[in-house]
C-alpha cells in the first residue's frame, strides 16, 4: 500500500528561520534511504514573501539530490491551507497512508488538523526526528487557547472556499403548509470535492474521508439558503429499524424517526436511495420526519411516525401530509427475491419480475400503500418531483448530476436530506 510522507518545515518567528529549515531538510535527507519509490510532499507555513518559497525549494533541490523520491512542495499562507492542499493531492492519488516527520510541537499541531481535516479513514504515523536541532525558538507546548485558534482558522478557511459544483438546489413541496419550512436537498453546491462524495455531503461517516470540519461547512452553507442556524439542527441516527424519537424525551441510542411540536427546532432525515420522508400537520401544529429503506419500510417506520403524532399531539391521520423525498426508483433497486415477496404481500404492484431471483422493488409504492392504509388522505402524499420537469419520479440512482446514490455508487457514498421546521409565529 502507498504511503505518503510529509516532511514538516513549519518555523515561523525564529530568528535562524533559514538554518533551522536547512537542518530539518538535511536530517530527513540523512534519514530516507535512497530510491524510496514513497511521494513526499514537504509542507512549509510562511509569510506569504516569495523568499522563503524561493530559499526552500533551493534548498530541497540541492540538499535532496541524491534521492529518487517523487516531491512536491506545499508552500502555503497558512498551515490549514497546506494540510488542505495536502488532503486534495493525496485524495487525487487515492493514498490514505501517511507519514509524518516532525518534532514534539509539530505532532501536537498536525494531529489537531488531523482531526479537523481528516476521518479515520486515514492513517498517519508520526516520526519525531526535529527534536534535537538546537533551534532557539524552542519548542512550546500546545495550549488550549491555540486549538481553538485553530479551530477558527480551520472553519474560517472552509468558509471562504468556492463552492464545487454551482449553487445549492432545494427542492420544495406545494403540499406542505407555509406554516412549515422544509425542503430536499441536491447535490449541488458544497465543498466536498471527492467524487461520490461531491458537494454538499451532509453527513459525515468516519469510514469515509469528508471530514467533520467539511460537512459541518455544508450544513452551515444549507442553513444560510434555507433560513436556519447549524444549532438548531437536528438529523436521524439511523439504524435501519422503526424507533422514533419524540423530541423532549430521553432519545434512543438510535432511531429512524422524529417527531415534535415545538417551534425553530429544525428535524431531518438523511438518505441516499432511502426515502427522507417528512410529515406536517397543519391543525395539530406537529411535524416529523423518518429514514426508510427497504428494511425500515418493512417494520413500519412511516406508520410509527404517524402513531407517535397521534399518541403525543393529538394529530388525526386524516390531516397528516407525507412528502416523500428523492429515493431509488423501481427501475434501479432490487432484492433478493424472499425480500421482494414480503413487497408483494403489501401490494403486487409493489414487485416488477418477481419471478426473477433480484425482482425489482417500488418502496415508495410501498409507503404510499401503508400510509393510506393507516388512515392517510391519497391526496395529502406526494412523491417530490422538480417543479417544471416532467418525470414523474426522482430516482437517486438515475440522476448522478442531482443526487447521491448507495446503488450507484457503493460504500462511499454522499448524503442528501429531507428537512422540516414549525417555523417561529413571527415568521409565519
Amino acid at each position: 500500500m502507498a504511503t505518503v510522507t510529509v516532511v514538516d518545515l513549519t518555523h515561523l518567528n525564529c530568528s535562524e528561520h533559514d538554518i533551522c529549515l536547512e537542518k530539518r531538510i538535511r536530517t530527513f535527507c540523512a534519514n530516507t534511504e535512497n530510491g524510496s519509490q514513497e511521494t513526499i510532499f514537504i509542507t512549509v507555513l510562511q509569510d506569504n514573501s516569495t523568499g522563503t518559497d524561493r530559499f526552500l525549494r533551493n534548498c530541497i533541490r540541492e540538499t535532496c539530490v541524491g534521492l529518487h523520491n517523487s516531491q512536491q512542495v506545499l508552500c502555503k499562507s497558512s498551515l490549514c491551507a497546506s494540510m488542505y492542499s495536502f488532503k486534495q493531492a493525496i485524495d487525487k492519488k487515492e493514498v490514505a497512508d501517511v507519514k509524518i516527520i516532525t518534532s514534539t510541537h509539530g505532532r501536537e499541531m498536525f494531529q489537531v488538523y488531523q482531526e479537523l481535516l481528516f476521518t479515520s479513514a486515514y492513517t498517519f504515523e508520526y516520526l519525531i526526528e526535529f527534536d534535537n536541532l538546537c533551534c532557539s525558538l524552542g519548542d512550546p507546548t500546545i495550549t488550549c487557547t491555540q486549538i481553538a485558534e485553530v479551530k477558527r482558522e480551520v472553519d474560517t478557511f472552509l468558509q471562504h472556499l468556492p463552492a464545487v459544483k454551482g449553487d445549492i438546489t432545494i427542492i420544495r413541496s406545494p403540499l406542505i403548509s407555509d406554516y412549515f419550512a422544509h425542503g430536499f436537498t441536491t447535490r449541488i453546491g458544497g465543498i466536498s470535492y471527492i467524487n461520490t462524495l461531491s458537494s454538499l455531503n451532509l453527513f459525515c461517516n468516519p469510514r469515509r474521508k469528508d471530514s467533520r470540519a467539511a460537512v459541518s461547512e455544508n450544513l452551515r452553507r444549507l442553513g444560510q439558503q434555507a433560513g436556519f442556524q447549524p444549532h438548531q439542527f437536528n438529523l436521524i441516527k439511523c439504524n435501519h429499524a422503526n424507533d422514533v424519537w419524540v423530541m423532549g424525551k430521553p432519545a434512543p441510542d438510535s432511531y429512524d424517526g422524529m417527531v415534535t411540536n415545538q417551534a425553530g427546532v429544525v428535524i431531518a432525515a438523511p438518505g441516499a436511495d432511502c426515502m427522507p420522508l417528512l410529515f406536517t400537520d397543519p391543525v395539530a401544529k406537529a411535524i416529523g420526519v423518518a429514514h426508510a429503506g427497504w428494511k425500515g419500510t418493512l417494520t413500519g417506520i412511516a406508520m410509527a411516525i404517524v402513531n407517535a403524532m397521534v399518541s403525543e399531539f393529538g394529530s388525526r391521520p386524516e390531516n397528516i401530509v407525507c412528502v416523500i423525498g428523492p429515493s431509488v426508483g423501481p427501475c434501479c433497486f432490487t432484492l433478493e427475491q424472499h425480500s421482494a415477496t414480503e413487497f408483494c404481500a403489501i401490494h403486487p404492484d409493489c414487485v416488477r419480475h418477481m419471478e426473477s431471483p433480484t425482482p425489482y422493488v417500488d418502496i415508495r409504492l410501498a409507503t404510499r400503500v401503508l400510509l393510506e392504509r393507516g388512515g392517510l388522505k391519497q391526496e395529502h402524499i406526494e412523491n417530490i418531483q422538480i417543479p417544471n420537469e416532467t418525470s414523474s419520479t426522482l430516482c437517486t440512482s438515475c440522476q448522478p448530476e442531482l443526487f447521491f446514490s448507495h446503488v450507484r455508487d457503493g460504500v462511499n457514498f454522499g448524503t442528501q436530506i429531507g428537512y422540516v421546521w414549525i417555523k417561529e409565529e413571527s415568521n409565519q
